[in-house]
């Protein structure tokens, strides 16, 4: 199967050119000014931009045991529509993703159901350090690690626990950051004062800064201590950024640091217009941290962009504050909410897509995917910069079918989604056929 796109800019690895591709079977084989072999499919981009797919390195997709909310195939679809050719679940599922077996159960249920490429988390626990062990650096992204409660409440909270962790794994341990003694003093006293129904603008102040900070600068000076390697997921602070280097390479990094989606484009002051639809853990904090995390991001101190989707019913979205669970879906609509800060002159293309498609790969060791590269997989996204859309329920497709960006206009729109050679997104349309790999990834020294 050859497909040729003809008349495109392609944008990777630090520059805009314009070129034509073509994809033979799984492979980009060959990118050049002019290419005039015979394709089965030939599509010319004119005015279009090409870039890598988009790896997500933390969503939680729901399979298996919370289905209801969303499982592999509704959120992989979904992020397919929206460029997203790669994602790395998390291991807090029902059960929790916690040893070999279940491990491999998850892996089991993606080879059927994922139109995206698949990695799945490997959970740690208090007890549980002779399964983190077994795992497979080869096939298997990381370690995951909650450091404070979250959904699915699997809190690693032992010193010694996280030590021998930290010191007996070469894998990549990524962790959830915040201070689970601090929150739950915090949360008390607002329960002592407003029950359980506490207005939703008190979140940030709940699990507050001081609850991230505390919490990232402990696993930071862990990691420091066993030489572990180390990615801290979804800062939320701007004091944390302060915790990161940016001297020295992405691939020399022992310690690294994502942002999501949400934490660039929403602040406290928008609880009071979506409520408990913008409660996610860690919370949605001030204007002056969004501006320290843009800040982080464009200088290096942060590495990668992803989502941390997470859906929860709507009527689930509507409980009073303590019942309330946090986490929203994002995966269809992180690329283009990044072009719209494209737009508005806030980020670079260039940067976008190192943010997005190659510092995931280069960070997790994804084998030949993350970049538009000759002989690599053909993971790659169309994308129409003019053109003006409302994101509404018709167009929504994860399975929760709500969206916290829900009335917002974006002036770009994702087109075309190949996922390892086949045009998996065209216009709107999906293909019923899923062309999802698991993953693989680089050892460490």
């Amino acid at each position: 199967m050859k497909t040729l796109i003809k008349n495109v800019k392609i944008v990777n690895e630090g520059r805009i050119f314009e070129s034509d591709i073509l994809i033979e079977n799984d492979i980009i084989s060959k990118i050049d000014s002019s290419i005039s072999e015979e394709a089965d499919q030939i599509i010319d981009a004119a005015g279009k931009y090409l870039l890598p797919g988009i790896i997500d390195d933390q969503v939680h997709f729901r399979d298996p045991g919370l289905t209801h909310k969303g499982d592999i195939e509704t959120e992989s679809r979904a992020a397919i529509a929206g460029g997203v050719t790669s994602f790395i679940d998390q291991p807090n599922t029902v059960p929790n993703a916690v040893t070999q077996e279940l491990l491999a159960d998850k892996y089991e249920i993606a080879a059927q159901k994922a139109y995206a490429n698949y990695g799945f988390m490997m959970g740690g626990t208090n007890d549980n350090l002779d399964e983190v062990l077994k795992t497979n650096p080869r096939n298997v992204p990381g370690i995951k690690l909650f450091l404070g409660s979250s959904t699915g409440n699997m809190l690693v909270d032992n010193p010694e626990t996280l030590e021998n962790i930290f010191s007996n794994t070469k894998m990549l341990i990524a962790v959830h950051c915040e201070d689970e003694a601090t929150i739950r003093a915090n949360t008390q006293q607002y329960i002592d004062e407003y029950g359980e129904d506490i207005p939703m603008k008190f979140h940030h102040l709940i699990r507050s800064e001081d609850a991230c900070y505390k919490s990232s600068s402990k696993a930071i000076e862990l990691a420091e201590k066993t030489g572990a390697r180390l990615h801290v997921f979804h800062l939320s602070t701007a004091i944390e950024t302060g915790l990161f280097r940016n001297d020295i390479p992405l691939k020399d990094k022992k310690i690294t640091a994502e942002v999501c989606v949400h934490h660039l484009t929403f602040t406290n002051e928008d609880y009071e217009t979506k409520g408990g639809l913008i409660k996610w853990n860690p919370a949605v904090k001030t204007q002056k941290d969004k501006d320290g995390l843009w800040e982080a991001l464009l200088d290096g101190r942060i590495d990668v962009i992803a989502t941390d989707h997470a859906p929860h019913t709507w009527e689930e979205k509507q409980n009073v504050y303590t019942k309330c669970p946090s986490g929203a879906p994002l995966v269809q609509h992180s690329l283009v909410v990044m072009l719209e800060n494209y737009k508005n002159g806030k980020i670079s293309l260039e940067k976008i897509v190192e943010k997005m498609s190659h510092n995931p790969a280069i960070l997790f060791r994804i084998g030949k995917r993350g970049f538009v590269r000759e002989g690599y997989k053909a993971d790659l996204v169309l994308v129409d910069l003019n053109e003006n859309w409302t994101v509404a329920k018709e167009n929504i497709l994860y399975k929760c079918g709500w969206s916290p960006l829900e009335g917002m206009n974006f002036h770009s729109k994702v087109t075309h989604t190949f996922v390892n050679g086949n045009l998996v997104y065209d216009n709107g349309k999906i293909t019923e056929e899923k062309f999802g790999e698991r993953l693989l990834f680089e050892e460490r020294d």
